[in-house]
């Protein structure tokens, strides 16, 4: 299993706009391209004093997998042009982990 971890940053003015935009538009367009290996997205948010911070981790089979996704130079991230209009910054390539242990087991999907 590989983890790929992409860490975004949004105004806080921006930051439900930016929210809204993953969950009803990208990750859903991620999810219809039925990849091969792609096992989910989870993201995380977090406010600071001056900005907000999203981090989404992706959940793949294989590195065979993750270039399905993001193409042979997998590192780079993936960002659509709707959401660099709505981020202040962000990382330009993504973390990639093996993951090595995995004792939590979600029973389904988690639903907020």
């Amino acid at each position: 299993m590989i983890s790929r971890i992409w860490h975004g940053y949004t105004t806080k003015d921006n930051a439900d706009t930016y929210e809204s935009l993953l969950q009803k538009e990208i990750f859903v367009g991620i999810a219809n391209k039925n990849i091969e290996g792609y096992r989910g997205i989870q993201l995380l948010r977090r406010d600071l004093p001056t900005e907000t911070e999203f981090i989404t981790i992706m959940w793949f089979d294989s590195f065979d997998s993750v270039r399905k996704f993001a193409g042979e130079d997998y590192e780079n991230a993936v960002v659509p042009h709707a959401a660099q209009k709505v981020l202040s910054h962000y990382d330009k390539t993504s973390a990639h982990y093996t993951v090595k242990t995995d004792e939590y087991k979600f029973p389904g999907k988690i639903t907020l």
